[in-house]
């Protein structure tokens, strides 16, 4: 099969990772695959790096035009984003080539549903993540199929362990971390306040927050200062490696108010941080039967319990390293997320002949 994986998204987040992951497992399955990402950016750099042809238009009218005059050298184009629906949806008639869309997502559709449901309707095949973020597609009266994300194990960088334990002064320090962007979505200034408490508990940790800027930044680094939290809340910034980190750390934590699936926990799984997030969307789903523990979104104080007892109870975090282990390395393995797609892919171009 000749396929396009398309992601126009300017940074390098759970979304852009699933798209290269999914890439190498095609490619390795026999596939041609090339991607169409935004020029310069990470997800762009990281497929040339591995060997992959890209093509990088420099705005959206280039990218339509790249579309419109090639789109048909492919079997598949695959949407790996919303904004890359969009723009198939409305190219389609004069693509006249197979549309898979995945939905990274849960966020409620609040305005234009209409609009929503026809755009999502070009897809030939609609994929979700989890049950969360199929529920708005199936509110709307699609049929979504789950292709749960997948992660793989990476090669231990022992020098960049070094470093970065030299650079954020963590030896000897029980260390906590969370991976995401500072968003509304993500809730930065819960977290904080779950750290201030946990602090007033105890003080024999240091907490990482990995993860690029967003809208939430400066009002999450004016509560740190505010909270006198300096020296105990650090912001570590994009860490290109991050797979290394996970070795550092002592629980891994997450206080999103939305979240589709939340691959940085099944990161915390495969590398046995035991997890302590909200229940928000698609982690409700990955932390049940005793992967993690779960609290209300927007709870500091029970973030802040959650944490105190994971490090207090060394037996507590045993069995949820276990169950999260076993649970990711079955249900969330490269090799079988991709196989569930080639069959996707496979079915629509059987239709076609």
């Amino acid at each position: 099969m000749r396929i396009l994986q398309m992601n126009f998204e300017r940074g390098w987040r759970g979304g852009e990772r699933q798209t290269l992951l999914s890439m190498r497992q095609f490619r390795d399955a026999g596939h041609d695959v090339s991607l169409l990402a935004r020029r310069g950016g990470e997800l762009a750099r990281q497929a040339i790096a591995q060997g992959f042809t890209v093509h990088e238009p420099a705005n959206v009218p280039a990218l339509c035009g790249f579309l419109v005059r090639h789109g048909r050298r492919y079997d598949i184009l695959h949407a790996q984003t919303a904004n890359m629906m969009t723009w198939l949806a409305l190219l389609k008639p004069l693509l006249g080539r197979r549309v898979v869309f995945t939905r990274r997502t849960a966020f409620p559709v609040k305005r234009r549903e209409r609009q929503t449901a026809w755009k999502w309707r070009r897809a030939d095949v609609l994929v979700a993540i989890s049950q969360a973020a199929a529920s708005e597609p199936r509110r709307l009266g699609l049929v979504a199929s789950i292709i749960p994300s997948a992660i793989e194990v990476k090669a231990l960088d022992q020098g960049h362990i070094a470093a970065f334990t030299r650079q954020f002064d963590l030896a000897d320090k029980r260390v906590l971390a969370t991976a995401a962007a500072l968003t509304a979505d993500k809730d930065p200034c819960t977290l904080i306040r779950a750290v201030h408490r946990l602090h007033q508990l105890r003080s024999d940790f240091v907490f990482l927050h990995l993860g690029a800027g967003g809208g939430s930044e400066s009002e999450a680094r004016a509560l740190v200062r505010e909270l006198s939290l300096e020296n105990i809340y650090l912001f570590a910034g994009f860490q290109s490696g991050i797979d290394d980190l996970y070795r550092l750390m002592d629980v891994f934590v997450l206080s999103s108010r939305s979240e589709a699936l939340g691959t940085s926990v099944l990161d915390a799984f495969l590398y046995s941080v035991p997890v302590v997030a909200t229940n928000a969307g698609g982690l409700a789903e990955i932390l049940a039967g005793g992967r993690g523990i779960m609290c209300a979104a927007g709870d500091h104080e029970a973030l802040a319990a959650g944490m105190d007892r994971v490090l207090n109870d060394r037996s507590l975090r045993a069995s949820m390293v276990e169950n999260a282990r076993d649970y990711v390395l079955r249900e969330h393995d490269a090799g079988v997320m991709a196989k569930r797609y080639l069959v996707q892919y496979q079915r629509l171009i059987d239709r076609n002949t």
